[in-house]
C-alpha cells in the first residue's frame, strides 16, 4: 500500500489525514487545536501540526497542505516572521479594504483585474494595514506568504524558494486569474513597495522534499482543497453548514463580479472556484436551540412537527452578514402571532431562514452563469435529516449528502497522491454519498417560503442597515 497525508491548517485546529494513495482510504488521523485568536505566531502551526501528525507519518511518500486562505505571513530576509500572521478573520484592515477599492478605480476595476473586491479578509489589505500601522515591521519585511506556503516550506527543513499553488494565491487580492500571475502593481499599491511572493507551482508539481525524503505537493488554500476532496464537477454546487456558510462551484472560466458578492477563485485543479461567504449557517440553529430550550440534535425532531412556520420569517443574521453585506444587521422575526408562537415554529422559522440565505448565495452563482445541477450539502448541520428534507424542497434540486469527513484534509492527501503519480489528473477516490430529492408536491410551498422571505428581506432593508446602539 502507498501512503500519501493530507493537512488542514484551519483556523481552529490543525487536522492530518493518511490516505491509501489508490483508493482514497483513510487509514491514520489525529489533531491539534489553534488558540481561538485572529493573529497567531506561524510556529503554533508547525507546533499543532507536529502534535497532530506524531506517529502518524511513517512510510507516508507524499504530503499535501491545505491552508486557511488569506493570512499574511510577512517575513524577513532570513525568512522569520517580522509579526504574528493576520488571519482571514482579522478585521481591523476593513477601512484600508474601502480606500484601496477607491485607488485603483472602484469595484469594477478590482473585480476586472482579480476577480475579487477588496474585503478586510484579505492578503492585500492586511498588507495595507501593517503598511500604515506599523511601518518599522514593514521596514522589516523582504516577502509575504500564506499560511500553506509557510508549513509547505517548514516542511521541507525551511530550505529553496517558498512556493504557493494558483488557488490559494488567488485569494490574496494581488493575483490574476485572467493572466494565472501576480499583478505586483497591485500589491506595490497595497504595500508601498515591491516584496518577494511565492513562486506558483503547478497543480501537482513536486516543490520538494522533507528532510526524510517525502514528497511535498504545492498544496492549496482551504476551499480548493474541500472542492478536490469531494471531487466536484461542473453543476456541483457545494453548500457547507458550519458555524458560518460557504457556497462555492468548480466553473471553466475566471469569474469577475463587481457586486463583491461572488469571489472569483482559481482551483487546485486548473480551473476556477468561484465561492460566496456568509456568517450565519449552523450557528443560527445553536442559537434556536437554545431558544427553544431543546438539545440541538432534537431540533429537527421540533421543526418537523409543523409542516410550516404559518408566515413565522425570521432573518437569519445574527452575526451581522457578509453576503447579503449587512454588517450591522442583526436577527430580525417577522409574522409573530399567537398561531404560530410556538417553539416548533420557531424551530421551522430557524431552519427556513439558515437555508435560504444560502439559496441567495447559489442565486449570486447563476448571476455569474454557474447552473447548479445539484447541491452537495456538507457540514455538521447537513447531517440532520430535517435540514435534507427542507433544504431539498427550499432548493428544489437533487441533494447529494457525503458521508461525514475532513474534506480539507482528505483533498490535500488527494494532491498529494496526484503529486506522486504525475497523472494528468488526480486518482479517482469514491465515497459513500446519500441522496435526497425534492417532494414535487410540495414545489408550490416552498416556492411561497422562498418568496415570502425575499418580501421580508426587501422591506427589512431601513432596519437592517440601522446601526445599532450599543
Amino acid at each position: 500500500m502507498t501512503l500519501v497525508a493530507g493537512v488542514d491548517c484551519s483556523t481552529q485546529a490543525t487536522k492530518v489525514l493518511v490516505c491509501d494513495a489508490d483508493t482514497g482510504e483513510v487509514r491514520r488521523e489525529g489533531r491539534a487545536a489553534h488558540p481561538d485568536l485572529t493573529e497567531v505566531d506561524p510556529a503554533v502551526w508547525w507546533s499543532a501540526l507536529a502534535e497532530a501528525s506524531s506517529g502518524l507519518l511513517d512510510e507516508v511518500r507524499a504530503v499535501g497542505v491545505g491552508g486557511q486562505q488569506h493570512g499574511m505571513v510577512l517575513l524577513d530576509g532570513s525568512g522569520i516572521p517580522v509579526r504574528d500572521a493576520l488571519l482571514w478573520n482579522d478585521n481591523r484592515s476593513a477601512p484600508e479594504a474601502d480606500r484601496l477599492t477607491g485607488e485603483l478605480g472602484g469595484a469594477d476595476a478590482w473585480a476586472a483585474a482579480t476577480g475579487l473586491v477588496p474585503v478586510a479578509s484579505f492578503t492585500v489589505t492586511k498588507l495595507r494595514w501593517v503598511a500604515d500601522h506599523e511601518p518599522d515591521l514593514a521596514a522589516r519585511a523582504s516577502s509575504v506568504a500564506l499560511p500553506h506556503d509557510w508549513l509547505t516550506h517548514r516542511l521541507s527543513g525551511a530550505t529553496g524558494e517558498i512556493t504557493t499553488d494558483r488557488g490559494d494565491a488567488s485569494g490574496t487580492g494581488y493575483w490574476s486569474p485572467y493572466d494565472d500571475d501576480y499583478r505586483t502593481d497591485l500589491l506595490r499599491l497595497a504595500f508601498g513597495r515591491d516584496l518577494r511572493t511565492p513562486r506558483v507551482a503547478g497543480t501537482h508539481e513536486p516543490v520538494g522534499e522533507t528532510p526524510s525524503g517525502t514528497v511535498l505537493a504545492p498544496g492549496t488554500g482551504d476551499n480548493m482543497a474541500a472542492a478536490l476532496g469531494l471531487d466536484l464537477r461542473p453543476g456541483d454546487v457545494v453548500v457547507s453548514l458550519g458555524t458560518s456558510g460557504t457556497v462555492f462551484a468548480v466553473a471553466e472560466r475566471p469569474i469577475n463580479d463587481p457586486t463583491g458578492v461572488v469571489a472569483g477563485f482559481a482551483d487546485a485543479t486548473g480551473r476556477f472556484l468561484p465561492l460566496v461567504c456568509t456568517l450565519n449557517a449552523a450557528r443560527v440553529l445553536n442559537a434556536a436551540a437554545e431558544l427553544t430550550g431543546v438539545p440541538l440534535p432534537k431540533l429537527g425532531d421540533l421543526a418537523l412537527s409543523v409542516d410550516d412556520t404559518d408566515g413565522l420569517v425570521l432573518l437569519p443574521f445574527l452575526d451581522g452578514e457578509r453576503t447579503p453585506p449587512l454588517p450591522d444587521a442583526t436577527g430580525l422575526l417577522y409574522g409573530l402571532t399567537r398561531r404560530n408562537a410556538t417553539r416548533a415554529h420557531l424551530a421551522r422559522a430557524a431552519m427556513e431562514g439558515m437555508l435560504c440565505g444560502l439559496i441567495d448565495a447559489v442565486d449570486a452563482l447563476r448571476r455569474q452563469r454557474v447552473e447548479p445541477r445539484r447541491i452537495v450539502l456538507i457540514g455538521g448541520a447537513a447531517r440532520s435529516p430535517a435540514v435534507q428534507r427542507i433544504a431539498a424542497g427550499l432548493f428544489d434540486l437533487d441533494l447529494a449528502i457525503p458521508e461525514p469527513a475532513e474534506y480539507v484534509a482528505l483533498g490535500a492527501a488527494r494532491q498529494a497522491a496526484w503529486t506522486l503519480a504525475g497523472t494528468n489528473g488526480p486518482p479517482v477516490w469514491t465515497r459513500d454519498e446519500g441522496r435526497v430529492q425534492p417532494d414535487p408536491s410540495q414545489a408550490a410551498r416552498a416556492a411561497g417560503v422562498r418568496e415570502r422571505y425575499r418580501q421580508v428581506l426587501g422591506g427589512a432593508q431601513p432596519l437592517l442597515t440601522a446601526r445599532q446602539s450599543p
